[in-house]
């Protein structure tokens, strides 16, 4: 088992034995209808496999291109689901202050224009090349950060070298990015078809990134799969990723429209950031779902958390919590003890850090606030892959739960078509 999960902090609001008996019904056939490709979204279950459909030779090419250029700086262009799976990805594995060879810098997931800038000063006397990610290849910001990049590069490199320096994950067979890439020769990694952007994270889109920072790629695909096997079962009881989901289902239906993801390592933030879009994206429709935010501990807890113990009690938090950190520091015993710390002398970051995360969830509860904990070992590559399977089951079920389909975006469009047309798009 891949984490533990303790529901104890919501046994004060909700009656989670009995409030989950009235679903069991509806679990197993939502469960039925994803295993056998059934139902809404249908055509974009393909995630639930994918840590067992890996494409070998799509690795062996990205560790030969990786081998072949020696890169200083990779940069991966992609917004939404081409990007925050990859960023939380990074963090999660890579988090120091030591930067991995090549150095992987992000574009394409904002309109900055004073942020583009000087990344371009930045590559000036780089060795670089461009991961571009796009599912549709439709996306503006990307497309226009992939534009204005593909010519720093060919006034650096020429367009012939330039070709060869450019890797362009999409949809295969369609769309304007993998027509670009058919008509310049760039190498192309598949997005699978059947696999949303939020979703996709176990595929190339993650790969090609992850097999450049000297990530095993192998050991978050074993997470995953365990992951899988760990939530193959309807059964509440043998299923921890259903039962996350059903006890923010049951808390939703208490009046909990908002929840907190709380984390206490900042190599957890961009996580985040992935489980509020996987979320977000997934759940947010016909004017149902809960409202999912992000708080990192203990940081934010000097600007939130006033608000989290005594303001309105519209919200439950889900903390994560790693119980072993693979680097940390002891602190000091002081001759004089002019600052009063001595009580915590030789005592490590982590353990005080542990004391603050159950402080804080004791004083919420007292304070009305559910509080679900998410525990796992180790910040490593098969506890990621494990991590991400486990919120994809969770928020297919609890979208389902929803009556809403997990698969689609529709909203999202209307701000889309909104920019278009103001800049002049015929």
């Amino acid at each position: 088992m891949g984490l533990k999960l303790d529901l104890s902090g919501i046994k004060k609001f909700i009656n989670f034995e009995k409030e989950s008996q009235k679903l069991i019904s509806k679990i197993k056939t939502i469960h039925q209808n994803m295993q056998n490709k059934r139902g809404v979204g249908k055509d974009f279950l393909g995630w639930l496999d994918l840590p067992f459909k890996v494409n070998s030779q799509e690795i062996i090419k990205i560790n030969q291109i990786k081998s072949y250029y020696n890169l200083e700086v990779l940069i991966v262009i992609g917004a939404g689901g081409s990007y925050y799976g990859v960023k939380a990805g990074l963090d999660f594995l890579k988090f120091d202050f030591v930067s991995s060879n090549p150095q992987i810098i992000f574009a394409g997931y904002q309109i900055s224009g004073f942020y583009l800038s000087n990344l371009i000063k930045y590559l000036k006397n780089k060795n670089w090349a461009i991961n571009v990610i796009s599912k549709s290849g439709n996306t503006i910001e990307p497309a226009i950060a992939f534009r204005i990049l593909k010519q720093e590069l060919e006034v650096k490199f020429g367009k012939k070298e330039t070709k060869k320096r450019i890797f362009v994950t999409t949809s295969k067979n369609k769309g304007n990015l993998f027509k670009l890439a058919l008509q310049e020769g760039y190498e192309v990694f598949d997005v699978p078809e059947s696999v949303s952007g939020r979703f996709s994270v176990l595929s190339a889109v993650g790969f090609l990134p992850f097999i450049f920072a000297n990530i095993n790629i192998e050991n978050i695909l074993k997470g995953a799969r365990d992951a899988f096997y760990d939530t193959s079962s309807c059964e509440l009881s043998k299923n921890l990723s259903y039962q996350y989901a059903v006890s923010r289902f049951c808390l939703y239906q208490n009046k909990k429209h908002i929840e907190l993801l709380v984390s206490y390592e900042p190599s957890l933030i961009s996580f985040t950031d992935w489980w509020k879009q996987l979320f977000g994206e997934s759940e947010g429709k016909n004017g149902k779902s809960l409202f999912p935010c992000g708080l990192y501990a203990t940081s934010e807890l000097h600007s939130l958390g006033q608000y989290l113990q005594e303001g309105p009690k519209i919200f439950f938090e889900t903390i994560l919590n790693v119980k072993n950190i693979p680097d940390d520091c002891l602190i000091p015993d002081v001759f004089n003890d002019i600052d009063k710390l001595n009580y915590l002398s030789n005592k490590s970051l982590s353990y005080v850090n542990q004391h603050a995360l159950n402080a804080v969830k004791i004083a919420h509860i007292q304070g009305n606030v559910p509080n679900i904990e998410i525990t796992f070992d180790y910040l490593d590559e098969y506890h990621f892959g494990y991590l991400v399977y486990f919120f994809e089951k969770a928020c297919a079920l609890s979208a389902y739960l929803l009556e809403v389909n997990p698969f689609d975006q529709p909203g999202v469009e209307n701000y889309k078509k909104n920019l278009l047309s103001l800049l002049g798009k015929k």
